[in-house]
């Protein structure tokens, strides 16, 4: 056989052993992880539950996953411990790393006209004012005719034209 034919083969055994190795230190790295948990740290499992230990075991973890309920999982089903910040910072929105002094949004949006003054703190007018209507000095025999067959039902026959 020539080195030609056998190239092949070398090159598909080199990258399985990389590949291999590769693994073989991502799943050191998570065993150490594991090791290194203590009661009170955040972890997150691998089907995505947060929750805080309770007490780690040697191939078993306790955790609180809130008031009053506690669960027993294998470590291996441990997926990352986190740290404080990134806990509080998923589990109960606490952000420690927001600027105090940041633009706040405000509820209404009367502090974005510039006036100061409010829709609240705006004094009452008695008269209500009446955009869909024509003004009363205008036209006052147009709106007692209005209010007159307002006042007066139609009566129909039943049929309507809209069919």
């Amino acid at each position: 056989m020539s080195l030609l034919t056998l190239l092949p083969f070398i090159v598909l055994i080199g990258a399985m052993f990389l590949m291999t190795r590769s693994a073989k230190k991502k799943q050191q790295q998570a065993a150490e992880m594991r090791n290194q948990m203590q009661p009170g740290s955040g972890i997150r499992t691998i089907g995505g539950m947060y929750a805080t230990v309770k007490e780690v075991n040697e191939d078993t973890v306790l955790v609180d996953a809130g008031p009053g309920v506690e669960l027993l999982f294998a470590k291996n089903a441990i997926g990352a411990v986190l740290t404080d910040d990134e806990y509080n910072r998923i589990v109960h929105g606490v952000e420690h790393d927001l600027k105090s002094d940041a633009d706040i949004v405000p509820d209404d949006a009367s502090s974005l006209t510039g006036t100061g003054d409010s829709a609240a703190d705006a004094p009452a007018d008695d008269k209500a004012v009446d955009l869909g209507k024509k003004d009363a000095a205008e036209e006052p025999a147009d709106d007692a005719a209005e209010a007159k067959t307002d006042a007066e039902p139609k009566k129909t026959d039943g049929d309507t034209e809209a069919k």
